[in-house]
């Protein structure tokens, strides 16, 4: 018997029992009723045989369990208001698409598929175009935007460098550089326009476009230049020589130094155009820039003075920039090629050039206007005033000294990472770390790595707390692999917590260097070469510091150290010589800190054995300076040893000890106290 036939034979037998009454009238309407039996058949049912009776009780559990379940299965009962809802059509209706419909109003700076009557804002209608529901065409438009949404759109639009001439050429700004570079290269006469000779041939140019940006981030010009496509040219026709010096990074550091000591004035001077007043030598030809209009197409450019991208133009240019400094009597210093000087009398002055960009500092301010001046004849020069940012890095002065950082640059390589958001840590790499030995997957674009890592190198100019994790992860600049990449961004994150950290060249300093030096034996791990360290300042002014592998494998300790202490006493004898050309006269032998007691022994004695005599012949001028009274080595503590940051990864209580033993200040810091305002 199926289950249906067993559920109605049972009903049929207690139909009183299965019977579900609901207080809902509509749901006692969908349950279908089951009819009951006469009474003759409920007496019948009273006198039928006892054997029977078993079967009955049986069938009472079932009928029980079925009950249940029916009740169970019943539709759930709907809510009185629905019902009332529906026994009265007038209510209105409620629910998906029956709800009244505004406008957001978080979504007013934004587009909308919505067009607002000019006349009446809070009229809102849509249009269509053709059979088209939601035309870009409609929708799309600069004029639909709000007005603080295109005064967004359009900061974001006056920040972007455009990259080719065709999408610079719609925006006014762009047009006006361009403009103003093509007028001063005619006012300049850096070309006439021939026929180009049989046998030559012209080389192409392009438009460079750049965003001028203050310290503080805001914009201060939008600068075009015309660029010549030096890669064409080819050595022996078109170019000979080609090298240009610029001023070394410690040259700038020692001259703040000193100008910090002595009070001197610093001014900054900028030259436009500085390429194109270097007096070319050979001939070149290039053809007509774009958007310069030629009536004659066979005609191109000779040029007659150097432009940018020629290979032969930074050495035009210092060529003619170093005849105006000598004209007026300064000297080039043989210690810094780039540094010039003149005394007379009392007056002393001093030039730094790094290629356009001219730092000029002295003890006369009369003569500084004056050489300004003379300056103003020769080239079409800007005068930048006090030295406030030079190079990307942020000079502040008071009365204690002078305080060098790269906040702003610091910011643009968190931000150019995407770790503003990041969470910093106290120091930028693990003590124990094995990144030589890192089998991880190779990077699939090392271009980022050597980006990040070279913008590192150039942040060190202010941050010798990097000078060792620099050092380390530029060994993998050809083959990164994914844990040297995350060893770059643990350096980053450490840049988060000190964004301006920087060194601050005191003003009460001694003029007297003092070096420091250290080594560890066999430190790189693939080949057991020793990695030198040492640091060199100024007084109490940090104006030197490095750390590098050694050129081969030293055979002990005190061999590394010796070699280490060879190293820095090139690096004593050279910062001598640039502070004689400022004039500074050195009272006394120089101080060489060493941690090492055999290395000490072999400088102060003049013996041969096994374990020294291989040692090459420069490694012992170490000896000579010492007899001579150059210097005097000292032994000092290894916790006192401030080069030990420079040769491995120190921990953190250590690493914040000889940070605070460097001359190093956090402009952010609370610890950071400096009488006075920084200008």
């Amino acid at each position: 018997m199926g289950d249906f036939e067993q559920w109605r034979d049972d009903a049929e037998v207690f139909g009183e029992t299965s019977t579900v009454v609901s207080e809902n009238p509509a749901i006692n309407a969908e349950i279908p009723a089951v009819e009951s039996e006469p009474a003759e058949n409920a007496e019948n049912e009273e006198t039928a045989e006892n054997a029977e009776s078993e079967e009955i009780a049986e069938n009472e559990i079932s009928a029980t369990k079925i009950v249940e379940t029916v009740e169970v299965a019943l539709p759930l009962p709907v809510a009185e208001k629905e019902i009332e809802a529906a026994q009265d059509v007038s209510v209105k209706e409620l629910g998906r698409g029956h709800r009244e419909k505004q406008v957001s109003t978080r979504l007013k700076d934004f587009v909308l598929h919505t067009v607002h009557d000019k006349d009446d804002p809070l009229e809102v209608t849509v249009e269509f175009t053709d059979d088209i529901n939601y035309p870009l065409s409609d929708y799309l438009d600069s004029s639909r935007f709000s007005q603080s949404h295109r005064a967004l759109l359009a900061a974001i639009t006056a920040g972007t460098e455009p990259t080719l001439f065709r999408d610079a050429v719609v925006y006014e700004v762009w047009c006006d550089a361009m403009k103003v570079e093509i007028g001063a290269l005619e006012l300049n006469k850096t070309w006439d326009l021939v026929k180009l000779p049989p046998g030559k041939r012209a080389i192409g140019c392009k438009w460079v476009y750049k965003i001028k940006y203050r310290s503080d981030g805001t914009i201060e010009r939008y600068k075009a230049r015309l660029v010549i496509l030096g890669n064409n040219q080819q050595e022996g026709v078109d170019y000979t020589e080609t090298f240009a010096p610029v001023i070394k990074i410690t040259t700038i550091r020692v001259f703040l130094g000193v100008a910090a000591a002595k009070k001197w004035e610093l001014h900054q001077m900028d030259v436009h155009n500085a390429f194109l007043h270097g007096d070319l030598e050979e001939e070149v030809y290039m053809k007509p820039p774009p958007g310069f209009r030629n009536d004659d197409p066979t005609l191109v450019c000779q040029l007659r003075k150097s432009l940018y991208g020629l290979k032969q133009a930074p050495r035009c240019w210092f060529a003619k920039l170093r005849d105006a400094l000598k004209k007026y009597g300064f000297l080039q210093s043989y210690a810094d090629y780039s540094l010039f000087s003149r005394t007379k009398g009392s007056s002393e002055m001093y030039v730094l050039v790094y290629v356009d960009d001219l730092i000029i500092g002295g003890n006369d301010s009369s003569a500084i206007a004056e050489f300004k001046k003379y300056l103003g004849q020769c080239f079409h020069m800007k005068d930048l005033g006090p030295l406030k940012y030079f190079l990307g890095i942020e000079v502040a002065r008071n009365p204690e000294g002078i305080f060098l950082c790269q906040r702003k640059y610091t910011l643009d390589i968190i931000g150019e990472v995407g770790l503003l958001g990041a969470k910093p840590v106290a120091q930028p790499i693990g003590q124990q770390h094995k990144l030589a030995l890192s089998d991880s997957p190779l990077l699939g674009s090392p271009e980022k790595y050597r980006r990040l890592v070279g913008r590192l190198i150039y942040l060190n100019a202010t941050r010798p707390d990097l000078t060792y994790h620099v050092h380390v992860l530029s060994q993998f600049m050809q083959f990164p692999r994914f844990d040297h990449w995350d060893a770059a961004l643990r350096v980053v994150r450490y840049l988060k917590g000190t964004p301006g950290q920087g060194i601050l060249l005191s003003s009460a300093c001694e003029m007297k260097l003092h070096g420091w030096c250290d080594s560890v034996w066999g430190g790189c791990p693939l080949t057991r070469r020793s990695i030198s360290g040492w640091f060199v300042t100024l007084g109490d002014s940090p104006v030197s510091c490095k750390s590098k592998k050694q050129d081969i494998v030293s055979h002990s300790s005190a061999e590394a150290e010796y070699r280490c202490m060879s190293k820095t006493l090139d690096e004593l004898k050279w910062l001598h010589q640039l502070l004689n050309s400022f004039g500074v006269k050195h009272d006394g032998p120089m101080d060489l800190h060493c941690d090492n007691q055999a290395a000490l022994y072999i400088a102060a004695n003049p013996v041969f054995h096994e374990r020294t005599k291989h040692v090459e012949m420069d490694c012992h001028s170490v000896r000579d300076a010492v007899q001579d009274g150059t210097i005097v080595t000292r032994k000092v503590k290894t916790t006192d040893q401030l080069a030990d940051v420079f040769t491995k990864a120190l921990g953190c209580r250590e690493f914040e000890l000889i940070m605070s033993k460097l001359g190093t200040r956090n402009l952010h810091s609370t610890k950071f106290q400096l009488g006075g305002v920084l200008d």
